[in-house]
């Protein structure tokens, strides 16, 4: 073994060095207070009068001074973000292109050296090591160790700064991923946030558009129910508004800020449904390759929603019904129960106490989830409340389509008015998106606008329809109705739509002009 490998053969208290400085290193996240560290060790460590490091900014082809420690009535740190300059420059420049480190005994008698880039303000340079900071990505800066307080620097102090060099980049990187995670983490939690409040607004008793004597009980009884835990059977017809009415129920509650979870009965085949609310435990059956929590477990003091609890297999009903009486679930697979704590609210598109007399579901489970229905009635029952509906919902996809909000004539809301709507609120929604997607920017919804099936209902008043109305109000009625429809299957020609009604082309044009009928 040569003198020059003896000066750098490594001891053991070399090696518990090296650990205690990478322990302290490791256990500090914030990149501020990691670096701070860092160079105060280095200075104590070696016995150096300052230290830096400079990070390399590959995309500007740059070095940047990221922190500096000198002695100046005790220490202070001092950010020097601002100081960059060419990575082929200086010392720092020869490090990254050679990969290596440099000693220099002398910086005066070297020309790599450059005392404009000397930024210890209080120290002036002169001898240093300097040796780069490397991950498994490459070079990701330098480290500099400046004047020896005693004597020279030596091989075995670069191969030591060499040594920890590693562990220092891999720190630096490290925190910067911490710093920008948690950065992402408090966005997401804002966002979180946000969205919570959104939702909440959204879903508000405002979220329920109605004004009708129907809508005006449903709201009495939702005042009722919204601050209490209690089980809530929702009962209607598709597309009335089952969900939008459980949603409202939740976030109206002291449950608000904990979990909605929704899930549809008769969506998923028995063993699915049954791992969905349950859960499962790993190997339980082919493909459960982990634990997984079921949605009664998940909703942890929240609300779950059972969509169409009409169509539960009769098995899963009966072992809905133990959850229910026990406050508790077994997952697939599992030998041991888990303690669960949710509303219950349920829906039917039918009438359940039927469905109990047919024998299609339990009486007992009946009698669980009833504790409070609310039946929300069709459409079709309360057709005041179908101009609202229609304003809303014209507004809602006027921003989401990115046109001006657009109204109704009068002729094309009577059409609305007049239809029976059979998928309900939800067909409303589909068929206002609809005109307004074919009207583009026009600032009127016409009534050619509508799809057949509303179109095609003129004519079609029956006697129900005129109960209230004075002979003259019903014959005008049937008559804008027979005019408008004959125009439609004339295709607009008034010549053939007057000679199907029986009358002059003056005689349907005064009528035209009498109903402002649109053509």
């Amino acid at each position: 073994m040569t003198a020059s490998d003896q000066d750098i053969l490594l001891t053991g208290e070399d090696f518990d060095l090296l650990y205690q400085i990478s322990k302290s290193i490791h256990s500090i996240h914030d990149l501020a207070k990691m670096l701070q560290n860092i160079l105060l060790k280095i200075k104590e460590v070696f016995a150096v009068e300052g230290a830096s490091i400079a990070l390399h900014d590959a995309g500007n082809k740059e070095f940047y001074f990221i922190r500096t420690v000198e002695e100046q009535c005790g220490i202070e740190q001092k950010r020097m973000d601002q100081m960059r300059f060419p990575d082929d420059y200086g010392v720092a420049g020869w490090v990254l292109r050679e990969n290596r480190s440099v000693i220099i005994p002398d910086v005066s008698c070297d020309e790599r050296f450059s005392d404009k880039l000397d930024i210890q303000h209080d120290i002036v340079t002169r001898s240093m090591i300097c040796v780069p900071l490397k991950t498994r990505k490459g070079s990701i800066g330098v480290l500099y160790a400046l004047n020896k307080l005693e004597g020279e620097f030596t091989p075995k102090a670069a191969r030591l700064l060499e040594i920890l060099s590693g562990t220092i980049a891999i720190a630096i990187e490290n925190a910067k991923l911490y710093g920008e995670i948690k950065q992402y983490a408090t966005s997401l939690e804002k966002e979180n946030v946000r969205l919570k409040s959104e939702v909440q607004n959204r879903f508000n008793l405002q979220g329920i558009i109605g004004s009708s004597a129907p809508m005006q009980r449903v709201f009495e009884l939702l005042n009722k129910v919204i601050e209490t835990p209690t089980s809530v059977l929702i009962q209607g017809e598709t597309g009335t508004g089952k969900e939008l009415l459980a949603k409202v129920i939740h976030y109206n509650s002291a449950m608000k800020d904990k979990p909605f979870i929704a899930e549809n009965c008769g969506a998923l085949s028995e063993n699915l449904l049954e791992s969905e609310l349950f859960g499962h435990v790993k190997g339980a059956f082919t493909g459960a390759i982990a634990d997984k929590k079921g949605l009664f477990e998940m909703a942890d003091g929240g609300t779950v929603f059972l969509d169409e609890i009409v169509d539960m297999p009769h098995s899963m009903q009966t072992k809905l019904l133990r959850v229910l009486q026990e406050g508790q679930v077994r997952p697939v697979g599992g030998s041991h129960f888990r303690e669960v704590n949710f509303r219950l609210i349920t829906s039917s598109n039918r009438e359940l106490l039927k469905e109990v007399e047919a024998g299609n579901f339990r009486d007992d489970l009946y009698y669980r989830v009833q504790v409070f229905p609310i039946k929300l009635p069709p459409l079709r029952q309360r057709k005041e409340d179908i101009p609202l509906l229609a304003a809303h919902f014209l507004e809602k996809y006027a921003e989401k389509l990115n046109q001006p909000v657009a109204r109704l004539t009068p002729w094309t809301l009577d059409l609305l008015v007049q239809f029976d709507w059979p998928g309900n609120v939800r067909e409303l929604e589909n068929e206002i998106e609809r005109a307004l997607t074919l009207a583009g920017g026009d600032r009127e919804i016409q009534a050619s606008y509508l799809s057949e099936k509303i179109t095609g209902t003129v004519g079609k008043m029956d006697t129900n329809q005129m109960d209230g109305m004075s002979l003259r109000d019903a014959i005008e009625r049937m008559e804008l109705q027979m005019v408008t429809r004959a125009l439609r299957d004339a295709i607009g020609n008034r010549s053939k739509a007057a000679r199907m009604l029986g009358l002059t082309r003056q005689g349907l044009i005064n009528k035209i002009a009498r109903y402002k009928i649109e053509i």
